[in-house]
């Protein structure tokens, strides 16, 4: 029961981490059904779901599934398919090779856990107001700020005062800074001061809500304040999908399909937290080997060469001292 109480304790920490489940094994292996690992998404294991060789692989596709929000059943075995060694957000089943000394194979099921979209709504207007209503429906944490005399007319309990946004912004880890969709809505009252807040920060989508023209007032004036060019670049305007929007709830759901049409892309803007680490190809059995935490190693001819495990390392050493 102590891990499914470290994973609601994560959850309510807003953390991003991978449950790794060993659910079939064939001996000889040093896993057991049911064990579990939880990965971090800074590549830090706890648990138990086998030898160095498996877990250096569960590390490995567990960060990918962080990177994709998808699933993987990864099948370890020594008959694997070489050259499937990767996951990506159409792979369900990935098949790695396992050359090491033990001849057994280990299935386990990898599942992402990301924290719930953070979506910050700037303004209190009809659209503010629908938007954050739809997007809470669709699973959004949502976060209003306004000005301080508009907060007690906001419905919602997770409302700030405008001013406290860059404070709310530095809060957050930069994992789920990266993840912050802001919208600024506020039909000109406030937005230069939201967004100067934003784009201090690398937030994921920083989108505006005014005419072309006001846009451009925007613009000067966030340039004038000092903002750098390329962060100003950044801002989506005009926002939400053209899909013939008049009213606020319609303008609010173009700009929510904008947003969803865009998750693909801003998962990868986020993922630098999760980027993948340097590999090396262990020159004996062919695995992968992470650069970083590799154990085994030996230095020839001036290059480095990283070895999955001591019998490897010591097989290619044998090889050359007999060469």
């Amino acid at each position: 029961m102590a891990i499914f109480d470290r994973i609601a304790e994560l959850e309510r920490a807003h953390a991003s981490f991978a449950v790794a489940t060993v659910v079939a094994r064939r001996s000889p292996v040093s896993s057991h059904l049911g064990d579990r690992a939880l990965v971090f998404a800074d590549g830090r294991m706890e648990g138990f779901v086998g030898g160095s060789c498996s877990r250096d692989l569960v590390r490995r596709q567990a960060l990918a599934a962080m990177r994709s929000g998808q699933p993987v059943l990864l099948q370890i075995r020594p008959d694997g398919d070489r050259g499937n060694d990767s996951a990506s957000s159409n792979t369900e089943l990935v098949v790695i090779p396992m050359s090491c000394a033990s001849e057994g194979a280990v299935d386990v099921y990898i599942e992402p856990h990301v924290p719930l979209r953070r979506l910050v709504v700037v303004g209190f207007t009809p659209v503010a107001d629908a938007l954050a209503r739809l997007a809470a429906s669709l699973e959004y944490e949502v976060v209003r700020f306004v000005t301080d005399e508009e907060l007690s007319d906001v419905e919602t309990a997770d409302a700030c005062p405008v001013r406290a946004l860059a404070a709310y912004l530095d809060e957050l880890d930069p994992a789920s800074r990266g993840r912050v969709v802001a919208i600024v809505a506020s039909q000109g009252h406030y937005d230069e001061i939201a967004l100067e807040a934003l784009l201090a920060q690398p937030v994921a989508f920083a989108g505006l809500l005014a005419s072309r023209r006001r846009a451009a007032t925007v613009v000067g004036v966030l340039a004038q304040q000092g903002v750098p060019a390329d962060r100003i670049a950044t801002i989506h305007n005009p926002i939400g999908l053209d899909i013939g929007a008049r009213s606020p709830g319609e303008v609010a759901v173009s700009i929510l399909a904008e947003i969803i049409a865009s998750t693909p892309t801003l998962i990868e803007h986020a993922s630098h937290d999760t980027a993948a680490a340097p590999v090396a190809i262990d020159p004996v059995c062919g695995m992968t080997v992470d650069v970083a935490s590799a154990q085994h190693r030996l230095e020839r001819g001036g290059k480095t060469h990283y070895f999955c495990c001591a019998g490897c390392r010591a097989s290619f050493a044998a090889d050359a001292a007999r060469a």
